[in-house]
């Protein structure tokens, strides 16, 4: 009976990991679908869906692998390539592209020969949140299987599917054989369909993917001088012994902003010891509107973060009037609600958030309209009840630091017999 409990609590608890409440349908579908049938196995396109609101994946892209249910072998590969060949020796004439039992692919990098190319590939698995570009959201490729099933009744299912996107944190369930999927000719007249289509879901898990958050939060306010700082060591202080400070000799040497193989980050000495930082200012308040400044640093010299988004939680977003250089879209998850947007940036503008340093910032105001029933400035009501940074939730200070509103200034009661003693005074001088 405790087993059954206990796997029961395992099986709650993962499942309420893996699920987002400001994007509740977001998911990575990998959907193959077999083109053709060949004298021992089959043709398939590989699709790579990206259906998360505003988790992309960023370079170095990213990452699939899967268990073969039988001895099956991949034959060629156009759009993308296995990691290793694996031991093909028994093969005299055609060698196969990979032999393994457990591949792993990856996406090819822009310029490679077009021979090599396949539509949606090549672009180093780099993968735009569906919120943010559709277009770009969706990366393929093609495979030609051998030694496998030639017909929808003798085709064996991959399993144990794998993504890294481009770490871990992804999730994903068994491969399901759903309706084939329909495609229209160019002329857009004729409809054909896949042979044989299974779709594959993985889903995201910040608590999988890291033990420490990746960003936090610090406010501030016109009405208060007090600036509410990240807690410290917000993101964990394991980085501690190898920070950099922002004027140390090292920052001049070259090559001190490349990648490591690893993603070793190599972070500014802070208090608070994160990545990226989300600066929040309450600004400016007007008769009906009130603005914010909005401010993401990053403290990484190593990283720069393309395609970046930022998603906030505050019940005035329903009522943005303009964002000033960033692009905006409301995110209602909820059809009742609307206190949720994600702001990112504008394309070949500041798109791009680059390496810590002078320009590891960008920057962005908020004009919003008042609304008289709910705004004020008091018990930090001002400020976002939740913030994310590439799709991974932001440690906020505690709600106790928040910057609060002056006290008014209390009127001084005079006390009875003060009151008492002008009254007779007042009766002697005028008799």
């Amino acid at each position: 009976m405790r087993s059954v409990i206990l796997a029961f609590v395992f099986v709650f608890v993962f499942h309420a990991a893996a699920y987002d409440p400001l994007d509740p349908n977001g998911n990575v579908t990998i959907k193959w679908d077999i083109m053709s049938w060949t004298t021992d196995g089959y043709v398939a396109v590989v699709t790579l869906n990206n259906f998360q609101m505003y988790r992309h994946i960023m370079s170095p892209g990213w990452t699939i692998g899967w268990a073969w249910a039988k001895k099956e072998i991949i034959w060629s590969m156009v759009g993308a390539q296995t990691t290793e060949q694996g031991d093909c020796s028994k093969f005299k004439a055609a060698i196969p592209h990979s032999c393994k039992r457990t591949p792993t692919v990856v996406d090819l990098l822009p310029g490679v020969p077009y021979n090599l190319q396949y539509a949606n590939c090549c672009k180093g698995g780099v993968v735009a949140a569906w919120g943010q570009d559709p277009l770009a959201s969706v990366s393929a490729f093609q495979i030609s299987v051998g030694l496998s099933g030639t017909s929808n009744k003798t085709v064996k299912l991959p399993k144990n599917f794998t993504l890294l996107g481009p770490g871990p944190g992804y999730t994903c369930g068994p491969a399901k054989v759903v309706p084939s999927t329909n495609f229209l000719t160019t002329d857009k007249r004729r409809k054909t369909q896949a042979l044989m289509t299974w779709n594959v879901t993985c889903t995201y898990s910040q608590f999988l993917a890291r033990k420490n958050p990746s960003c936090c939060v610090s406010f501030s306010s016109f009405y208060n001088e007090t600036i509410t700082p990240c807690p410290s060591c917000a993101c964990g202080c394991q980085n501690k012994n190898t920070c950099v400070k922002s004027d140390s000799k090292i920052l001049s040497m070259a090559g001190v902003n490349t990648p490591k193989k690893d993603n070793a980050p190599l972070l500014q000495c802070t208090h608070h010891m994160c990545p990226v930082r989300v600066h929040w200012h309450v600004k400016l308040n007007y008769k009906d509107y009130w603005r914010v400044k909005i401010a993401i640093t990053n403290f990484n010299y190593r990283m720069n973060y393309t395609l970046w988004s930022l998603v906030v939680q505050h019940p005035n977003l329903n009522n943005v009037t303009q964002v000033f250089s960033m692009d905006y879209k409301p995110l209602v998850a909820y059809e009742s609600i609307n206190d949720t947007g994600m702001f990112f940036g504008m394309k070949y503008y500041n798109d791009l958030l680059m390496e810590a340093g002078p320009l590891g910032n960008v920057q962005s105001e908020v004009l919003l309209q008042k609304d008289k029933n709910t705004f004020t400035f008091k018990q930090g009501w001002a400020f976002p009840r939740k913030v994310y940074f590439n799709g991974d939730e932001c440690m906020l200070p505690p709600p106790d630091s928040y910057p609060f509103l002056p006290n008014s200034a209390r009127r001084k009661l005079l006390p009875v017999s003060t009151l008492v003693s002008w009254v007779l005074l007042m009766m002697f001088a005028a008799w």
